[in-house]
Protein backbone atom coordinates (compact mmCIF):
# COMPACT_ATOMS: atom_id res chain seq x y z
CA UNK A 1 0.00 0.00 0.00
CA UNK A 2 2.89 2.48 0.83
CA UNK A 3 4.05 1.72 -2.56
CA UNK A 4 1.22 2.35 -4.51
CA UNK A 5 0.72 5.96 -2.17
CA UNK A 6 4.09 6.77 -3.57
CA UNK A 7 3.89 5.69 -7.25
CA UNK A 8 0.28 7.76 -6.77
CA UNK A 9 2.18 10.92 -5.63
CA UNK A 10 5.26 10.89 -7.77
CA UNK A 11 2.62 10.51 -10.80
CA UNK A 12 0.71 13.56 -9.45
CA UNK A 13 3.80 15.38 -8.87
CA UNK A 14 4.94 14.52 -12.70
CA UNK A 15 1.34 15.88 -14.20
CA UNK A 16 1.96 19.17 -12.25
CA UNK A 17 5.59 19.70 -13.73
CA UNK A 18 4.69 18.35 -17.02
CA UNK A 19 1.89 20.93 -17.20
CA UNK A 20 3.13 23.68 -16.05
CA UNK A 21 6.72 22.95 -18.29
CA UNK A 22 4.41 23.27 -21.35
CA UNK A 23 2.43 26.54 -20.05
CA UNK A 24 5.83 27.91 -19.28
CA UNK A 25 7.58 26.76 -22.50
CA UNK A 26 10.72 25.56 -20.57
CA UNK A 27 9.72 21.71 -21.62
CA UNK A 28 12.83 20.39 -23.58
CA UNK A 29 12.67 19.37 -27.42
CA UNK A 30 15.05 17.20 -28.47
CA UNK A 31 18.22 18.52 -29.53
CA UNK A 32 19.80 19.22 -32.63
CA UNK A 33 21.68 15.91 -34.29
CA UNK A 34 25.43 16.16 -33.40
CA UNK A 35 27.68 13.75 -34.97
CA UNK A 36 31.60 13.34 -35.06
CA UNK A 37 31.71 13.41 -38.91
CA UNK A 38 30.63 17.31 -37.91
CA UNK A 39 34.05 18.02 -37.10
CA UNK A 40 36.38 16.70 -38.32
CA UNK A 41 39.52 18.15 -36.48
CA UNK A 42 39.51 15.77 -32.76
CA UNK A 43 40.51 18.62 -30.21
CA UNK A 44 41.37 17.98 -26.43
CA UNK A 45 39.45 20.18 -24.23
CA UNK A 46 40.43 22.24 -21.67
CA UNK A 47 37.51 21.72 -18.48
CA UNK A 48 38.62 24.36 -15.95
CA UNK A 49 35.72 22.75 -13.33
CA UNK A 50 34.93 23.76 -9.79
CA UNK A 51 32.36 21.47 -9.53
CA UNK A 52 34.64 17.95 -10.81
CA UNK A 53 36.20 15.38 -8.02
CA UNK A 54 38.11 14.26 -10.61
CA UNK A 55 41.26 15.58 -12.79
CA UNK A 56 42.65 14.11 -15.74
CA UNK A 57 40.76 12.79 -19.16
CA UNK A 58 37.61 11.95 -18.86
CA UNK A 59 37.79 8.20 -20.10
CA UNK A 60 34.96 5.52 -20.14
CA UNK A 61 31.60 5.13 -22.02
CA UNK A 62 30.70 9.01 -21.40
CA UNK A 63 33.80 9.63 -23.02
CA UNK A 64 32.84 7.65 -25.82
CA UNK A 65 29.90 9.68 -26.54
CA UNK A 66 31.79 12.63 -26.02
CA UNK A 67 34.14 11.31 -29.08
CA UNK A 68 31.24 9.74 -31.05
CA UNK A 69 29.23 12.99 -30.41
CA UNK A 70 31.37 15.92 -31.13
CA UNK A 71 35.24 14.78 -32.08
CA UNK A 72 36.65 15.67 -28.50
CA UNK A 73 38.05 14.82 -25.36
CA UNK A 74 37.50 16.45 -21.70
CA UNK A 75 40.79 17.03 -20.40
CA UNK A 76 39.32 18.34 -16.21
CA UNK A 77 41.07 20.23 -14.16
CA UNK A 78 39.74 20.28 -11.01
CA UNK A 79 40.30 23.00 -8.27
CA UNK A 80 38.77 20.34 -5.58
CA UNK A 81 41.60 17.89 -6.87
CA UNK A 82 44.67 19.85 -7.21
CA UNK A 83 44.53 21.17 -3.91
CA UNK A 84 45.00 24.83 -4.81
CA UNK A 85 41.43 26.38 -4.71
CA UNK A 86 41.77 30.30 -5.90
CA UNK A 87 45.39 30.25 -6.43
CA UNK A 88 45.05 27.69 -9.16
CA UNK A 89 41.96 29.84 -10.84
CA UNK A 90 44.31 33.26 -10.09
CA UNK A 91 46.93 31.63 -11.80
CA UNK A 92 45.55 30.46 -14.76
CA UNK A 93 43.11 33.86 -15.04
CA UNK A 94 46.40 36.09 -15.71
CA UNK A 95 47.28 33.64 -18.37
CA UNK A 96 44.54 34.85 -19.96
CA UNK A 97 42.97 30.89 -20.37
CA UNK A 98 40.80 29.52 -17.87
CA UNK A 99 39.90 26.51 -19.77
CA UNK A 100 38.15 26.15 -23.10
CA UNK A 101 35.00 25.07 -21.21
CA UNK A 102 34.75 26.94 -17.67
CA UNK A 103 32.59 25.51 -14.97
CA UNK A 104 32.49 27.97 -11.99
CA UNK A 105 30.31 28.95 -8.58
CA UNK A 106 29.82 33.02 -9.64
CA UNK A 107 29.57 34.31 -6.09
CA UNK A 108 31.49 37.40 -4.97
CA UNK A 109 30.43 38.63 -8.72
CA UNK A 110 33.23 36.20 -10.23
CA UNK A 111 30.82 35.84 -13.57
CA UNK A 112 30.58 39.81 -14.18
CA UNK A 113 35.00 39.45 -13.51
CA UNK A 114 34.89 36.64 -15.95
CA UNK A 115 33.76 39.04 -18.88
CA UNK A 116 35.44 42.06 -17.55
CA UNK A 117 38.65 40.12 -18.29
CA UNK A 118 37.62 38.68 -21.22
CA UNK A 119 37.69 34.94 -19.53
CA UNK A 120 34.59 33.78 -21.23
CA UNK A 121 32.65 34.79 -24.20
CA UNK A 122 29.62 35.78 -25.51
CA UNK A 123 27.82 33.18 -26.77
CA UNK A 124 24.92 34.66 -28.10
CA UNK A 125 25.15 34.13 -31.73
CA UNK A 126 26.57 30.78 -31.14
CA UNK A 127 23.42 29.65 -29.94
CA UNK A 128 21.44 31.45 -31.88
CA UNK A 129 17.93 29.17 -33.12
CA UNK A 130 19.36 25.92 -30.63
CA UNK A 131 16.83 24.52 -28.48
CA UNK A 132 19.15 25.46 -25.00
CA UNK A 133 18.11 29.10 -25.90
CA UNK A 134 14.23 28.07 -27.23
CA UNK A 135 13.48 26.04 -24.28
CA UNK A 136 15.63 28.06 -21.40
CA UNK A 137 15.59 31.18 -22.48
CA UNK A 138 13.94 33.37 -19.66
CA UNK A 139 16.52 31.46 -17.20
CA UNK A 140 19.22 31.85 -19.17
CA UNK A 141 19.10 36.02 -19.38
CA UNK A 142 17.88 35.78 -15.95
CA UNK A 143 21.63 34.47 -15.13
CA UNK A 144 23.41 36.95 -17.61
CA UNK A 145 21.78 40.22 -15.32
CA UNK A 146 24.65 39.39 -13.37
CA UNK A 147 26.85 40.50 -16.29
CA UNK A 148 25.25 43.77 -16.32
CA UNK A 149 26.42 43.85 -20.16
CA UNK A 150 24.48 42.75 -23.15
CA UNK A 151 25.22 39.42 -24.72
CA UNK A 152 24.85 35.11 -23.38
CA UNK A 153 28.04 34.45 -21.85
CA UNK A 154 26.73 31.50 -19.42
CA UNK A 155 24.43 29.37 -18.39
CA UNK A 156 22.74 28.16 -15.07
CA UNK A 157 22.48 24.96 -13.62
CA UNK A 158 19.18 23.13 -11.81
CA UNK A 159 16.66 24.74 -14.39
CA UNK A 160 13.16 23.65 -13.22
CA UNK A 161 9.15 23.61 -14.59
CA UNK A 162 8.13 23.21 -10.90
CA UNK A 163 7.47 25.93 -7.96
CA UNK A 164 10.46 27.43 -6.06
CA UNK A 165 8.56 26.09 -2.96
CA UNK A 166 8.32 22.27 -3.91
CA UNK A 167 11.84 20.52 -3.01
CA UNK A 168 14.13 19.79 -6.05
CA UNK A 169 15.32 16.69 -4.10
CA UNK A 170 12.97 13.25 -5.25
CA UNK A 171 13.86 10.27 -3.32
CA UNK A 172 16.42 11.06 -0.90
CA UNK A 173 17.19 14.99 0.81
CA UNK A 174 20.32 16.01 -0.15
CA UNK A 175 21.54 16.14 3.86
CA UNK A 176 20.94 13.83 6.08
CA UNK A 177 22.10 11.38 9.19
CA UNK A 178 23.05 7.96 6.45
CA UNK A 179 24.01 5.21 8.60
CA UNK A 180 24.69 1.86 7.63
CA UNK A 181 21.61 0.57 8.56
CA UNK A 182 22.24 -3.53 9.33
CA UNK A 183 24.38 -1.95 12.70
CA UNK A 184 21.49 0.31 13.54
CA UNK A 185 19.40 -2.71 13.76
CA UNK A 186 21.97 -4.74 15.36
CA UNK A 187 21.57 -2.42 18.10
CA UNK A 188 18.17 -2.21 18.39
CA UNK A 189 16.54 0.67 16.43
CA UNK A 190 17.60 3.17 19.58
CA UNK A 191 15.44 6.27 19.50
CA UNK A 192 17.41 9.38 19.11
CA UNK A 193 16.40 12.08 20.00
CA UNK A 194 19.33 14.46 19.35
CA UNK A 195 22.80 14.83 18.21
CA UNK A 196 24.15 13.60 22.10
CA UNK A 197 21.74 9.92 21.72
CA UNK A 198 22.70 9.81 17.76
CA UNK A 199 26.50 9.61 18.93
CA UNK A 200 25.95 7.18 21.57
CA UNK A 201 24.14 5.06 18.91
CA UNK A 202 26.94 5.66 16.50
CA UNK A 203 29.54 4.65 19.27
CA UNK A 204 27.86 1.23 19.68
CA UNK A 205 27.58 0.47 15.91
CA UNK A 206 31.21 0.69 15.59
CA UNK A 207 32.00 -1.64 18.44
CA UNK A 208 29.21 -4.40 16.56
CA UNK A 209 31.11 -3.56 13.35
CA UNK A 210 34.49 -4.40 14.44
CA UNK A 211 33.29 -7.46 16.41
CA UNK A 212 31.56 -8.28 13.09
CA UNK A 213 34.71 -7.91 10.72
CA UNK A 214 37.15 -8.61 13.33
CA UNK A 215 39.31 -5.44 12.78
CA UNK A 216 39.81 -2.61 14.11
CA UNK A 217 40.05 0.05 10.92
CA UNK A 218 36.29 0.75 10.78
CA UNK A 219 35.32 4.19 12.32
CA UNK A 220 31.95 5.60 12.64
CA UNK A 221 32.85 8.79 10.96
CA UNK A 222 35.32 9.78 8.29
CA UNK A 223 36.45 12.99 7.27
CA UNK A 224 38.22 14.77 4.45
CA UNK A 225 39.28 18.30 3.61
CA UNK A 226 38.79 18.88 -0.22
CA UNK A 227 35.78 21.01 0.19
CA UNK A 228 36.31 23.25 2.65
CA UNK A 229 35.51 26.90 1.90
CA UNK A 230 34.54 29.34 4.37
CA UNK A 231 34.30 26.57 6.92
CA UNK A 232 35.27 23.03 7.15
CA UNK A 233 33.08 21.29 4.88
CA UNK A 234 31.90 18.22 6.96
CA UNK A 235 30.78 20.36 9.56
CA UNK A 236 28.66 22.81 8.29
CA UNK A 237 26.42 19.25 7.13
CA UNK A 238 25.39 18.73 10.76
CA UNK A 239 23.83 22.45 10.17
CA UNK A 240 22.25 21.34 7.26
CA UNK A 241 20.74 18.65 9.16
CA UNK A 242 18.92 21.61 11.50
CA UNK A 243 17.52 23.67 8.51
CA UNK A 244 20.53 25.65 8.01
CA UNK A 245 22.90 26.70 5.09
CA UNK A 246 26.04 29.00 4.58
CA UNK A 247 26.15 32.26 2.83
CA UNK A 248 30.17 32.95 3.55
CA UNK A 249 30.58 32.54 7.46
CA UNK A 250 26.88 33.34 8.25
CA UNK A 251 24.71 30.32 8.59
CA UNK A 252 21.22 31.51 7.51
CA UNK A 253 17.97 29.02 8.21
CA UNK A 254 16.21 27.82 5.14
CA UNK A 255 13.09 30.13 5.97
CA UNK A 256 14.86 33.41 6.79
CA UNK A 257 13.80 32.97 10.26
CA UNK A 258 17.51 32.76 12.23
CA UNK A 259 20.79 33.82 11.13
CA UNK A 260 24.43 32.63 13.02
CA UNK A 261 27.30 33.90 12.93
CA UNK A 262 29.39 30.25 12.50
CA UNK A 263 31.40 31.06 15.38
CA UNK A 264 29.12 32.01 17.93
CA UNK A 265 29.22 29.36 20.51
CA UNK A 266 25.73 28.18 20.23
CA UNK A 267 26.03 27.90 16.37
CA UNK A 268 25.46 24.91 14.51
CA UNK A 269 28.68 24.89 13.50
CA UNK A 270 30.30 24.85 16.94
CA UNK A 271 28.17 22.36 17.85
CA UNK A 272 29.07 20.71 14.84
CA UNK A 273 33.00 20.72 15.98
CA UNK A 274 31.89 19.91 19.34
CA UNK A 275 30.28 16.52 18.16
CA UNK A 276 33.31 15.33 16.24
CA UNK A 277 35.68 16.53 19.17
CA UNK A 278 33.44 14.39 21.53
CA UNK A 279 33.44 11.48 19.00
CA UNK A 280 37.49 11.96 18.74
CA UNK A 281 37.53 11.28 22.73
CA UNK A 282 35.87 8.19 21.78
CA UNK A 283 37.87 6.95 19.27
CA UNK A 284 34.90 7.08 16.54
CA UNK A 285 36.95 9.41 14.20
CA UNK A 286 38.85 8.26 11.19
CA UNK A 287 43.07 9.66 12.31
CA UNK A 288 43.60 9.40 8.43
CA UNK A 289 41.03 12.58 8.23
CA UNK A 290 43.04 15.29 7.84
CA UNK A 291 45.52 13.34 5.06
CA UNK A 292 43.20 11.64 3.27
CA UNK A 293 41.74 13.24 0.33
CA UNK A 294 38.26 12.35 -1.66
CA UNK A 295 38.86 9.28 -3.03
CA UNK A 296 40.26 8.05 -0.20
CA UNK A 297 37.69 8.63 2.04
CA UNK A 298 35.52 7.72 -0.85
CA UNK A 299 36.74 4.37 -0.69
CA UNK A 300 36.46 3.31 2.84
CA UNK A 301 32.78 3.66 2.25
CA UNK A 302 33.07 1.37 -0.92
CA UNK A 303 35.29 -1.11 1.93
CA UNK A 304 32.54 -0.94 4.53
CA UNK A 305 35.29 1.14 6.87
CA UNK A 306 32.86 3.54 8.00
CA UNK A 307 29.43 4.06 9.40
CA UNK A 308 28.23 7.60 8.77
CA UNK A 309 27.57 10.27 6.04
CA UNK A 310 25.78 13.55 5.84
CA UNK A 311 24.97 12.79 1.96
CA UNK A 312 23.14 9.61 1.00
CA UNK A 313 24.72 9.41 -2.47
CA UNK A 314 27.84 8.47 -0.68
CA UNK A 315 27.13 5.01 0.65
CA UNK A 316 24.55 4.30 -1.61
CA UNK A 317 26.66 4.82 -4.83
CA UNK A 318 29.55 2.78 -3.61
CA UNK A 319 28.16 -0.18 -0.78
CA UNK A 320 24.99 -1.07 -2.09
CA UNK A 321 25.78 -3.76 -4.43
CA UNK A 322 22.85 -6.36 -5.13
CA UNK A 323 24.92 -8.60 -2.66
CA UNK A 324 25.30 -6.23 0.44
CA UNK A 325 21.04 -5.01 0.25
CA UNK A 326 19.96 -8.68 -0.55
CA UNK A 327 21.97 -9.32 3.24
CA UNK A 328 20.05 -6.22 5.02
CA UNK A 329 23.79 -4.57 4.76
CA UNK A 330 23.48 -0.80 3.13
CA UNK A 331 22.94 2.83 4.24
CA UNK A 332 19.71 4.52 5.20
CA UNK A 333 18.48 7.74 6.96
CA UNK A 334 17.87 7.49 9.88
CA UNK A 335 15.58 9.64 12.47
CA UNK A 336 17.26 12.15 14.99
CA UNK A 337 13.86 13.78 16.53
CA UNK A 338 15.22 17.27 16.67
CA UNK A 339 16.43 17.62 12.71
CA UNK A 340 14.48 19.70 10.45
CA UNK A 341 16.50 18.92 7.22
CA UNK A 342 17.39 21.71 4.68
CA UNK A 343 16.31 21.50 1.30
CA UNK A 344 16.71 23.47 -1.48
CA UNK A 345 13.42 24.23 -3.56
CA UNK A 346 13.11 24.16 -7.40
CA UNK A 347 14.84 26.80 -9.45
CA UNK A 348 11.97 28.45 -12.04
CA UNK A 349 14.36 31.07 -13.02
CA UNK A 350 18.07 28.29 -13.08
CA UNK A 351 20.56 27.97 -10.42
CA UNK A 352 23.29 31.33 -11.26
CA UNK A 353 25.62 30.40 -8.35
CA UNK A 354 27.16 27.29 -10.68
CA UNK A 355 27.26 28.11 -14.61
CA UNK A 356 29.08 26.76 -17.18
CA UNK A 357 30.94 29.36 -20.37
CA UNK A 358 32.82 29.36 -23.48
CA UNK A 359 36.35 30.16 -22.57
CA UNK A 360 37.70 32.98 -24.47
CA UNK A 361 41.12 30.99 -26.00
CA UNK A 362 38.50 27.98 -26.95
CA UNK A 363 40.20 27.11 -30.32
CA UNK A 364 36.51 25.80 -31.65
CA UNK A 365 33.38 27.62 -29.98
CA UNK A 366 30.99 27.15 -32.22
CA UNK A 367 31.69 23.15 -31.33
CA UNK A 368 31.59 23.99 -27.83
CA UNK A 369 28.22 25.85 -28.16
CA UNK A 370 26.77 22.66 -29.73
CA UNK A 371 28.13 20.47 -26.99
CA UNK A 372 26.23 22.86 -23.91
CA UNK A 373 23.27 22.83 -26.06
CA UNK A 374 23.31 18.78 -26.20
CA UNK A 375 24.22 18.38 -22.48
CA UNK A 376 20.80 20.56 -21.99
CA UNK A 377 19.08 18.11 -24.08
CA UNK A 378 17.16 14.58 -23.53
CA UNK A 379 20.20 12.55 -24.08
CA UNK A 380 22.77 15.15 -22.50
CA UNK A 381 20.54 14.92 -19.46
CA UNK A 382 20.56 11.58 -19.63
CA UNK A 383 24.22 10.64 -19.98
CA UNK A 384 26.01 13.15 -18.75
CA UNK A 385 23.29 13.37 -15.81
CA UNK A 386 23.78 10.03 -14.55
CA UNK A 387 26.26 11.16 -12.02
CA UNK A 388 23.32 12.48 -10.39
CA UNK A 389 20.53 10.29 -10.93
CA UNK A 390 20.24 10.35 -14.29
CA UNK A 391 19.72 6.08 -16.35
CA UNK A 392 22.65 6.45 -18.37
CA UNK A 393 23.09 4.80 -22.14
CA UNK A 394 19.69 3.50 -23.56
CA UNK A 395 20.00 0.34 -24.41
CA UNK A 396 23.11 -0.38 -22.15
CA UNK A 397 21.36 0.33 -18.51
CA UNK A 398 17.88 1.04 -19.52
CA UNK A 399 15.33 0.71 -21.68
CA UNK A 400 11.78 1.07 -23.16
CA UNK A 401 9.60 -2.08 -21.90
CA UNK A 402 6.30 -3.32 -23.69
CA UNK A 403 3.90 -1.12 -21.32
CA UNK A 404 5.84 2.01 -23.11
CA UNK A 405 7.58 3.21 -19.63
CA UNK A 406 11.22 3.07 -19.12
CA UNK A 407 12.76 0.21 -16.90
CA UNK A 408 16.24 -0.75 -15.77
CA UNK A 409 17.93 -3.40 -18.02
CA UNK A 410 19.75 -6.60 -16.04
CA UNK A 411 22.83 -4.65 -16.32
CA UNK A 412 21.74 -1.26 -15.06
CA UNK A 413 20.28 -3.14 -11.70
CA UNK A 414 23.96 -4.16 -11.25
CA UNK A 415 25.91 -0.65 -12.90
CA UNK A 416 23.42 2.12 -11.02
CA UNK A 417 24.25 4.22 -8.92
CA UNK A 418 28.12 3.80 -9.30
CA UNK A 419 29.52 0.07 -9.63
CA UNK A 420 32.72 -1.12 -10.88
CA UNK A 421 31.02 -3.31 -13.06
CA UNK A 422 32.93 -3.77 -16.50
CA UNK A 423 30.99 -2.34 -19.21
CA UNK A 424 31.05 -3.81 -22.91
CA UNK A 425 33.95 -2.62 -25.52
CA UNK A 426 31.22 -1.20 -27.70
CA UNK A 427 30.09 1.59 -25.32
CA UNK A 428 33.58 2.38 -24.07
CA UNK A 429 34.69 -0.71 -21.92
CA UNK A 430 36.05 0.03 -18.49
CA UNK A 431 34.80 0.16 -15.23
CA UNK A 432 31.36 1.50 -15.05
CA UNK A 433 32.19 4.27 -11.86
CA UNK A 434 35.15 5.09 -13.86
CA UNK A 435 33.13 6.41 -16.99
CA UNK A 436 30.54 8.13 -15.34
CA UNK A 437 30.75 12.30 -16.45
CA UNK A 438 32.94 13.74 -14.16
CA UNK A 439 31.60 17.35 -15.04
CA UNK A 440 29.39 17.52 -11.70
CA UNK A 441 27.28 19.80 -13.45
CA UNK A 442 23.05 19.79 -13.77
CA UNK A 443 21.91 21.36 -16.33
CA UNK A 444 17.77 20.69 -15.31
CA UNK A 445 16.40 18.93 -12.45
CA UNK A 446 16.17 15.63 -12.40
CA UNK A 447 12.75 15.92 -11.62
CA UNK A 448 12.05 17.04 -15.16
CA UNK A 449 10.24 15.44 -17.77
CA UNK A 450 12.37 13.34 -20.26
CA UNK A 451 10.24 13.68 -23.62
CA UNK A 452 12.34 10.28 -24.74
CA UNK A 453 10.55 8.30 -21.69
CA UNK A 454 7.61 10.37 -20.53
CA UNK A 455 8.68 9.65 -16.84
CA UNK A 456 11.50 11.43 -14.65
CA UNK A 457 15.18 12.02 -15.79
CA UNK A 458 15.96 10.26 -12.25
CA UNK A 459 15.86 6.41 -13.25
CA UNK A 460 15.30 6.26 -9.33
CA UNK A 461 11.35 7.70 -9.48
CA UNK A 462 10.06 5.75 -12.21
CA UNK A 463 7.77 2.96 -11.38
CA UNK A 464 9.24 0.16 -12.35
CA UNK A 465 12.05 1.25 -10.02
CA UNK A 466 9.76 1.77 -7.50
CA UNK A 467 8.47 -1.60 -7.76
CA UNK A 468 12.19 -2.94 -7.50
CA UNK A 469 12.61 -1.85 -3.92
CA UNK A 470 12.10 -5.07 -2.36
CA UNK A 471 15.42 -5.55 -0.86
CA UNK A 472 16.09 -6.86 2.41
CA UNK A 473 17.42 -3.45 3.37
CA UNK A 474 14.64 -1.69 1.55
CA UNK A 475 11.90 -3.57 3.22
CA UNK A 476 13.55 -3.31 6.69
CA UNK A 477 13.80 0.45 6.62
CA UNK A 478 10.22 1.02 4.92
CA UNK A 479 8.81 -1.23 7.81
CA UNK A 480 10.60 0.44 10.31
CA UNK A 481 10.15 4.20 9.29
CA UNK A 482 6.50 3.54 7.94
CA UNK A 483 7.75 5.12 4.74
CA UNK A 484 8.93 4.11 0.81
CA UNK A 485 11.05 6.75 0.58
CA UNK A 486 13.41 9.51 3.10
CA UNK A 487 11.72 12.48 1.40
CA UNK A 488 8.37 10.94 2.48
CA UNK A 489 9.03 10.15 5.96
CA UNK A 490 10.68 13.64 6.32
CA UNK A 491 7.59 15.27 4.78
CA UNK A 492 4.96 13.42 6.88
CA UNK A 493 6.62 13.72 9.94
CA UNK A 494 7.89 17.68 9.89
CA UNK A 495 11.55 17.25 9.50
CA UNK A 496 12.05 18.99 5.95
CA UNK A 497 13.01 22.63 6.14
CA UNK A 498 12.21 24.33 2.36
CA UNK A 499 14.21 27.25 0.88
CA UNK A 500 12.46 28.60 -2.11
CA UNK A 501 14.56 28.01 -5.26
CA UNK A 502 15.52 31.75 -5.95
CA UNK A 503 18.24 32.86 -8.58
CA UNK A 504 20.57 34.67 -6.06
CA UNK A 505 24.38 34.91 -6.46
CA UNK A 506 26.88 36.85 -3.43
CA UNK A 507 27.51 40.02 -5.39
CA UNK A 508 30.81 41.62 -6.05
CA UNK A 509 32.55 42.93 -2.45
CA UNK A 510 34.96 45.26 -1.99
CA UNK A 511 38.48 43.75 -2.58
CA UNK A 512 39.86 44.90 1.21
CA UNK A 513 36.70 42.67 2.46
CA UNK A 514 37.95 39.47 0.19
CA UNK A 515 41.48 40.24 1.24
CA UNK A 516 39.99 40.27 5.11
CA UNK A 517 37.69 36.79 4.08
CA UNK A 518 40.84 34.81 2.30
CA UNK A 519 42.98 35.35 5.65
CA UNK A 520 39.78 34.36 7.67
CA UNK A 521 39.11 31.16 5.93
CA UNK A 522 42.57 30.01 6.75
CA UNK A 523 42.27 30.28 10.08
CA UNK A 524 38.97 29.25 10.48
CA UNK A 525 39.58 26.33 8.85
CA UNK A 526 43.14 25.51 10.73
CA UNK A 527 41.28 26.16 14.34
CA UNK A 528 38.32 24.18 13.12
CA UNK A 529 40.32 20.97 12.02
CA UNK A 530 42.46 21.66 15.59
CA UNK A 531 39.00 21.45 17.61
CA UNK A 532 38.19 18.42 16.15
CA UNK A 533 41.24 16.57 16.77
CA UNK A 534 42.60 18.16 20.18
CA UNK A 535 41.82 17.16 23.89
CA UNK A 536 38.09 17.96 25.28
CA UNK A 537 39.41 20.22 27.84
CA UNK A 538 41.36 22.23 25.29
CA UNK A 539 38.31 22.88 22.72
CA UNK A 540 36.85 26.26 24.56
CA UNK A 541 40.44 27.61 24.94
CA UNK A 542 40.74 26.72 20.96
CA UNK A 543 37.73 28.36 20.18
CA UNK A 544 38.55 31.94 22.33
CA UNK A 545 42.04 31.97 20.50
CA UNK A 546 40.11 31.99 17.24
CA UNK A 547 37.47 34.46 17.88
CA UNK A 548 40.86 36.58 18.79
CA UNK A 549 42.72 36.35 15.98
CA UNK A 550 39.75 36.65 13.84
CA UNK A 551 38.75 39.97 15.55
CA UNK A 552 42.20 41.13 14.26
CA UNK A 553 41.92 39.83 10.61
CA UNK A 554 38.62 42.00 9.67
CA UNK A 555 36.48 39.16 10.37
CA UNK A 556 33.22 40.94 11.97
CA UNK A 557 33.52 43.65 8.54
CA UNK A 558 33.26 40.41 6.66
CA UNK A 559 30.58 39.17 8.73
CA UNK A 560 28.71 42.40 8.24
CA UNK A 561 28.81 41.51 4.72
CA UNK A 562 27.74 37.90 4.99
CA UNK A 563 24.47 38.81 6.75
CA UNK A 564 23.12 41.67 4.47
CA UNK A 565 23.78 39.10 1.98
CA UNK A 566 22.03 36.19 3.80
CA UNK A 567 18.91 38.74 4.37
CA UNK A 568 18.92 39.50 0.71
CA UNK A 569 18.58 36.14 -0.19
CA UNK A 570 15.51 35.64 1.96
CA UNK A 571 14.08 38.62 0.14
CA UNK A 572 15.19 37.23 -3.25
CA UNK A 573 13.24 33.80 -1.61
CA UNK A 574 10.04 35.88 -0.71
CA UNK A 575 10.35 37.21 -4.05
CA UNK A 576 10.33 34.49 -6.31
CA UNK A 577 7.55 32.84 -4.68
CA UNK A 578 5.45 36.04 -4.98
CA UNK A 579 6.47 36.24 -8.50
CA UNK A 580 5.59 32.61 -9.52
CA UNK A 581 2.63 32.47 -7.20
CA UNK A 582 0.70 35.36 -8.62
CA UNK A 583 1.18 33.88 -12.42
Amino acid sequence: MRKKRVCILLCIIWAVSLVMGCEKQIGQKKAGSYEASRYPDFLTIDVYDEFSNYQGIQSGWFAKTVKDRFNMELNIIAPNVAGSGDTLYQTRAATGNLGDLVLVNTENGKLRELVQEGLIIDCKELIEGKDILKNHKSAIEKTNELVEMDGIYAFPNSISSQPATMPSENMEPTFGPYIRWDYYKETGYPEMNNLDEFLDVLERMQALAREDENTDDIYAISLFRDWDDNMMNNAKQIACMYGYDEQGFVLAKADGSDYQNMIDEDSYYIRALRFFNEANARGMVDPESESQNYDVWLQKYRDGKALYSPWPWVGQSTFHTGQNKAAGKGFKMAAVRDMQIFSFGCWPQGDSKGIIAIGSQAEDPGRLADFIDWLYSPEGMELNGQANGAAGPRGLTWEIGTDGNPSLTDFGRKALPNSQIQVPEKYGGGRWDAGVSALNFKPLLLSETDPNTGSFYDYRCWDSTIRDCDSVLDQDWQERMGADTAMEYLRENGMLLVAAGANFAMPAEDANITTARSRCKAVVLDYSWKMVFSPANEFDHLLTELADMLDGLGYRDVCRIDFENAKAQTQAREAIVREFKNE
